[in-house]
């Protein structure tokens, strides 16, 4: 018999801190009565902007002029060094995110950044090939795999986009992580190898975070648009015409929605990883 290991999300592992008040949350989605707009804009195709999502706000990413793909980063917006972790949240939740699930930070923070309140793509499920959408699997396009794979440079992939956005707070190149693909469909092919398809998104269709903290989010209309148009290989081409904006809204919740809600706190690990200062005076190796 095969020793197989439950997942961490298994019912058997599972504890207050990734239980999901799923009435509560549900309620965010179902009240967009009591919500007031706060900000809202476009991104344009093939560039990035970055925008604040105070604690207990909505921000709803949309397609506007039909399917698009976007490459989402997010840090707590006073702390940028917290910031979202694609490889825990795979562990924790699922390579591929929908309404409920969490976004985790990196250690040693390790808490929601935001939690899924609303997908409309939710019932896309698991198509013929295996795609399912807004995937933590892949990560950003960026021009240095670009100049690898087709000895041209390239400034506008989504990692130049994301830099170019969050330099007016602060951030660098350096502060760009992996995203979440919001939109996009990608699996895992029988050779266990990634691949990507048309993003099945259309207009109208959105999905919705709600700021478990202050968060800073950046978001790139990825130069690849729908995903429809190989950017590398055979039949590749400059997919410019299947290239489309993203819209974003930020609400700021009703109080009688969000109840007795507070943000997530910090792990309670207190040790030091074994380690300890050695005592004055005593011998350093």
């Amino acid at each position: 018999m095969t020793n197989v290991q439950a997942s961490l999300t298994d019912a058997a592992y599972k504890g207050p801190a990734l239980e999901v008040d799923k009435e509560f949350y549900g309620n965010i989605a179902r009240s967009t009565d009591s919500r007031e707009l706060v900000d809202s804009f476009l991104i344009p195709i093939r560039s990035g902007k970055a925008w604040k999502v105070p604690a207990g706000h909505v921000c709803r990413i949309l397609t506007v002029d039909g399917p698009q793909v976007g490459d989402l980063n997010i840090w707590n917006f006073n702390n940028p060094r917290e910031r979202f972790w694609a490889a825990r949240t795979r562990q924790l939740q699922a390579a591929h995110v929908t309404t409920f699930d969490r976004l985790w930070s990196n250690l040693p923070y390790l808490r929601p950044l935001a939690t899924i309140t609303a997908d409309t793509l939710e019932g896309y499920g698991v198509d013929g090939e295996g795609g399912r959408v807004h995937d933590t699997l892949g990560t950003r396009c960026d021009p240095y795999v670009n100049r690898m794979l087709t000895g041209e440079d390239f400034d506008y992939h989504c990692h130049s986009n994301l830099t170019r956005a969050v330099l007016p707070y602060g951030l660098t190149e350096f502060d760009v992580h992996d995203v979440l693909n919001v939109f996009q469909c990608t699996g895992l092919n029988d050779k266990d190898q990634y691949f990507m398809k048309s993003c099945p998104a259309q207009v109208g269709d959105f999905f919705e975070l709600f700021a478990e903290q202050d968060l800073l989010m950046a978001l790139s209309t990825c130069p690849g648009g729908d995903l429809s148009v190989p950017m590398w290989g055979e039949g590749a081409h400059d997919p410019v015409e299947v290239c489309r904006p993203i819209g974003i809204e930020v609400y700021k919740v009703g109080a009688d929605v969000l109840g007795g809600w507070a943000s997530p706190g910090l792990p309670e690990y207190a040790g030091a990883h074994g380690l300890k200062a050695p005592a004055w005076g005593e011998a350093r190796s």
